[in-house]
């Protein structure tokens, strides 16, 4: 299968992340050696320059420690500069390893090359598409995904219905939902994920 050509930059935490997509995409693929990144002012300024060109997209497991560094990231990157992709939450382990992680899910590295590739497709065409309309918080709201009692148990559902990480921040999932889907794909998501 041909590899998806991908001219923004993209991080991941370690080098099993490095080789897998290097199978399923053509373009740059930086680690941040996990936390080390923290302690590596080289590797955040390497980071934040080609995050001044086209942005990065970052693509790190869906557990605590891939959302600690997405968040550091985060700290340092300009928010129109920085696109987020989450692996499925997936219960499983490596191949390599002896053991499952300490959340028992998968890493990016032990997601189907299908899934991962299905994540890049906004990405393909250089640019992710910015021409259709967008989810406002506005949206949320209204839809009652926030200033409700139940909003934390809708914007759950909702997650789990687009196979989003349980532990992403409101503003990440609007930041997904805009990034993956349309906004009438999202009105649909909606009311199937009230069913559940």
């Amino acid at each position: 299968m041909n590899k998806i050509k991908i001219d923004i930059p993209v991080i991941v935490e370690g080098k099993y992340d490095v080789i897998k997509l290097n199978s399923i995409i053509d373009g740059q693929i930086i680690k941040t050696d996990g936390f080390s990144l923290f302690n590596s002012p080289e590797t955040k300024d390497f980071i934040a320059k080609l995050a001044s060109k086209k942005g990065v997209i970052v693509l790190t497991d869906s557990d605590g420690a891939g959302l600690v560094i997405r968040n550091h990231l985060n700290s340092f990157l300009p928010k129109d500069k920085i696109f987020h992709l989450y692996p499925p939450m997936i219960e499983g382990k490596e191949k390599r390893k002896s053991a499952p992680s300490k959340e028992g899910l998968l890493g990016v590295e032990g997601i189907s090359a299908d899934v991962l590739r299905s994540l890049f497709v906004p990405f393909e065409s250089n640019t992710p598409k910015n021409d259709r309309p967008k989810v406002t918080k506005l949206d949320f709201y209204q839809d009652g995904l926030t200033g409700q009692t139940d909003s934390k148990q809708k914007r759950d559902k909702l997650k789990k219905m687009l196979n989003l990480p349980s532990n992403i921040s409101t503003n990440a999932l609007l930041d997904s939902i805009n990034l993956l889907y349309s906004y009438d794909e999202y009105k649909q998501f909606l009311k199937e994920s009230e069913k559940i």
